[in-house]
């Protein structure tokens, strides 16, 4: 059995949580660690989960809202870090780096966390090496894209099949050109490096969609930039599905506990 939950999402602090267990161990991994130590294990706990049953922490870049304590929360803990080279020497600066057990790992090197095999994956962003990930228990396979700004088809190729899908719906580009922000932000923030626009996430939907797949999240959302109808809408024409079967990643509430597949 595999499932996933959120402990939050936005640019305010970002933590993916899955699970999986073989009937005799359970193995658990957080994915990002973008708020503080107590702040990660207070959310944790909502979850029924403590800082101390988790196995390992994978970071997708360096930015902060996905980097947070990262480093500090994993050398308190005890946990394995998995990020690449290239995040490792952005962040080797950061509190905690210096005791934490880093360990480096490559785009399409595929590794294995006790009973979760782990697949890295490059994706077009402004930072040093990004990845992202699908991850699979050998029976479901959970795929997850955020912090990319556009599709390509080795994106595509990487998530074909999975049983469900993080999807990142930052922005809705027309609400992101009339926003207050200054106009080098809307260029990083639209731009081809930058996040996902609820059409592009909606067109990657539409070229990996499949009937067996299970759940949709739209994660990232913008709180000035987007709202959880427009991007739910987007994707759930996309299915021809309603808007109450896409799941939202809020950035307070996270998401509860989600089965990958049947």
């Amino acid at each position: 059995m595999m499932r996933f939950a959120f402990l939050g999402s936005g640019s305010e602090g970002n933590s993916l949580l899955i699970e999986s267990f073989d009937g005799t161990r359970a193995t658990r991994v957080l994915l990002d660690c973008g708020f503080g130590i107590r702040e990660t294990a207070r959310r944790l706990e909502r979850l029924g989960v403590t800082p101390d049953q988790l196995d390992g922490l994978l970071v997708t870049h360096e930015h902060g809202d996905h980097i947070g304590s990262a480093y500090s929360f994993a050398a308190k803990h005890r946990l394995p870090v998995y990020t690449s080279h290239g995040t490792w020497m952005a962040t080797s600066h950061l509190r905690g780096a210096d005791v934490a057990d880093v360990r480096v790992c490559c785009a399409d090197r595929g590794f294995d966390i006790h009973g979760l095999h782990v697949l890295p994956y490059t994706v077009p962003h402004d930072a040093r090496e990004p990845l992202q990930f699908v991850l699979t228990d050998g029976d479901a396979r959970l795929g997850v894209l955020t912090d990319a700004g556009m599709e390509t088809p080795y994106v595509i190729a990487k998530l074909a099949g999975v049983d469900s899908l993080v999807l990142e719906c930052n922005h809705d580009r027309e609400m992101l050109r009339n926003s207050a922000y200054p106009y080098s932000l809307k260029r990083r923030i639209g731009g081809d490096f930058g996040h996902l626009a609820n059409e592009i996430a909606a067109s990657i939907l539409q070229q990996v969609k499949h009937g067996g797949l299970r759940h949709v999240v739209a994660a990232h959302l913008s709180k000035q930039n987007n709202t959880p109808e427009l991007a739910a809408g987007a994707l759930a024409e996309v299915l021809g599905a309603t808007l109450e079967d896409i799941l939202i990643a809020d950035q307070e509430l996270g998401l509860g506990w989600q089965a990958v597949r049947d």
